[in-house]
């Protein structure tokens, strides 16, 4: 469609725009646990007022505005506070999880100098390190897990050759919210003089606050080189903030890009973005004071509680089966074939919850929000409802069944 020739008012495009949210599943309800992040009204006012302040702002101009400068430092700082990471580390602010992957990957490449080198990592690792390859001319080597669902270090230690460039651990990883044994890896990666990236891209601003984890962050082992962490997850900030940080600020130069090439003189950025909102920098950094350490503990807090009433509501039913985690990722699964999973998926659909389906094993995947606490006893009564359902649909059928035999 055209650009109008003439001009809409607010009054007209704010209704067009509550209009085309109309069919959009209510985040708001919890009725999804998958592409939204969520504490509360007044941390989602104070990332909104920080963003608009700096909403024209442009981050690649820090000449021009010193103050982005200092936000993104003090941003960087916290992050690696939070993360444990030795003094002289360093980091970079980026607009997401996939471009601080991307910028480790590219890093891990430039420091090995090797061309068309190779990534080793767990199958469970995140598709933004295939795509960061792909873009990169690397070869992504994915190695099964073990039996607990987290890297099999002697197998992706097997998996390595001359011309390995990173290894990778997720903590946790994305299909089942399960940590790598990261020490383990940092071991080996120091061993081989590998990089080691660490994607804790959901982890980052809520692991530290649970308990019970294995080591992850910079103070697991000396072998870990670089960490990324999304302040727009459990940092509760606004889109899109993530952190890529590095055991060592000098590492930051493999992920800078400068030239000279053209008539206006020297161009360099260590993001793969040119222009970079100014609001990001503003929300997140104002979201993070906000909150501070007692705020995140809230939120994790928060979010073990709506997992522990939706595991014991799953546990509740005949045939199904939480997969076992301690983390805001929670994945269940029926072990009965007169309970088929896709069935109470359709079911919970049919209730108005958007349903995130696990392929490997077939199952239902939801990551948890603070919000959810405040639904987990709707969602297991709307989870016993479909699973009823969907049984005694099937019943029917295996009665054909046996008339036919």
């Amino acid at each position: 469609m055209p650009i109008p020739e003439q001009g809409e008012s607010w009054p007209a495009l704010s209704a067009a725009l509550d209009a085309a949210k109309a069919r959009d599943v209510s985040w708001r309800r919890g009725r999804m646990a998958v592409f939204f992040y969520w504490l509360d009204e007044e941390t989602e006012r104070v990332g909104q007022e920080a963003y608009r302040r700096f909403w024209t702002e442009n981050n690649l101009g820090q000449r021009a505005f010193p103050s982005l400068a200092r936000l993104e430092g003090e941003v960087v700082g916290m992050g690696l506070h939070l993360l444990r990471a030795p003094e002289g580390a360093g980091g970079t602010f980026t607009s997401g999880g996939s471009e601080s992957i991307f910028l480790a990957m590219l890093a891990a490449r430039e420091k090995a100098g090797i061309a068309g080198g190779n990534v080793v990592l767990p199958d469970t690792a995140h598709l933004t390190f295939d795509r960061a390859c792909w873009y990169l001319g690397l070869e992504p080597r994915r190695v099964p897990v073990n039996a607990d669902r987290v890297a099999d270090v002697p197998a992706m230690a097997a998996a390595m050759d001359a011309r390995t460039v990173a290894l990778v651990a997720s903590a946790p990883c994305y299909p089942f919210g399960t940590v790598d044994p990261v020490a383990e890896l940092g071991a080996l990666a120091q061993a081989r003089g590998t990089w080691l990236h660490v994607d804790a891209c959901v982890g980052g601003f809520l692991n530290p606050f649970l308990d019970g984890l294995p080591a992850w962050d910079f103070a697991a082992h000396a072998g870990v080189t670089s960490i990324s962490a999304d302040i727009h997850k459990h940092g509760m900030a606004p889109k899109g903030a993530s952190l890529l940080l590095v055991r060592d600020e000098a590492l930051r130069r493999f992920h800078r890009f400068e030239s000279r090439a053209w008539a206006r003189g020297l161009y360099a950025a260590h993001t793969a973005q040119g222009t970079r909102p100014g609001g990001a920098v503003a929300g997140a950094w104002a979201v993070m004071r906000h909150l501070g350490m007692q705020g995140y503990r809230r939120c994790a807090a928060q979010i073990m509680a709506a997992r522990a009433e939706i595991a014991a509501g799953i546990a509740a039913i005949p045939g199904l089966e939480a997969l076992p985690g301690t983390h805001a990722i929670l994945v269940y699964r029926s072990l009965d074939p007169a309970l088929p999973i896709a069935a109470i998926a359709e079911g919970l659909e049919r209730r108005g919850w958007l349903v995130s389906r696990q392929a490997e094993p077939e199952g239902i995947h939801l990551h948890l929000n603070p919000l959810h606490a405040e639904v987990a006893a709707d969602y297991v009564q709307a989870l016993h409802d479909a699973a009823a359902e969907a049984r005694g649909a099937a019943a029917p059928a295996r009665r054909q069944e046996a008339r036919a035999y």
